[in-house]
């Protein structure tokens, strides 16, 4: 799906352009990629929110932890410090190659139902719907979560217990089906209440 017109590009958030670094027209960046090197590899080109201009990667670096960027056509200190608060885009891969890969963006993830995996670990009905992924929470390990089919009530009928928060790996999401619009659940016991 990638494409030479900027308008027709699925944009994904990248980066945001902070301070200046140097006198060269170095800019350091606040990342919101899990694949900078990818990102920002000499002559990747990244875009504004609107795809109408275009940063190419000159040269990039860490320091510290941090990740320090030479965009062409930023030569010098004014120039970086004007470009400071820019927020980049990148296009997102091929579908197709992600899918080979066993690769998904948060966003493939949002709207899939969760059903209990083929011979799963509670021995419970295989295919039985525990609910839908409403979000996925990215820190160190993606968290899905997940709306209850079935909320846990207490015994007044009070609703205690509505999402589950299901680590995304493999033990516990064994199969993912975007096509079929479902992903499949092996959880331990404890993990998802009313389970």
């Amino acid at each position: 799906m990638h494409s030479d017109d900027p308008q027709q590009l699925e944009l994904l958030r990248v980066c945001r352009i902070g301070r200046a670094q140097g006198l060269k027209g170095e800019v350091t960046v606040q990342i919101f990629t899990d694949e900078p090197e990818y990102r920002f590899a000499p002559g990747a080109v990244l875009y504004t929110k609107d795809g109408e201009e275009e940063y190419v990667v000159e040269s990039s670096r860490t320091f510290k932890n941090r990740w320090i960027i030479k965009f062409e056509g930023i030569d010098d200190r004014d120039a970086s410090e004007a470009a400071n608060g820019v927020v980049l885009y990148g296009e997102a891969d091929d579908p197709e190659e992600m899918l080979e890969a066993d690769e998904w963006y948060p966003k493939d993830l949002i709207g899939l139902e969760a059903r209990l995996a083929e011979g799963n670990t509670l021995g419970l009905e295989p295919g039985t719907v525990v609910g839908k992924v409403v979000d996925v929470i990215e820190v160190a390990q993606w968290l899905l979560k997940i709306r209850l089919a079935n909320p846990v009530k207490d015994a007044d009928g009070v609703v205690v217990e509505n999402s589950a928060l299901v680590p995304f790996v493999d033990e516990l999401v064994p199969d993912i089906d975007l096509e079929g619009g479902y992903l499949t659940l092996d959880p331990p016991g404890g993990l998802i209440p009313g389970l």
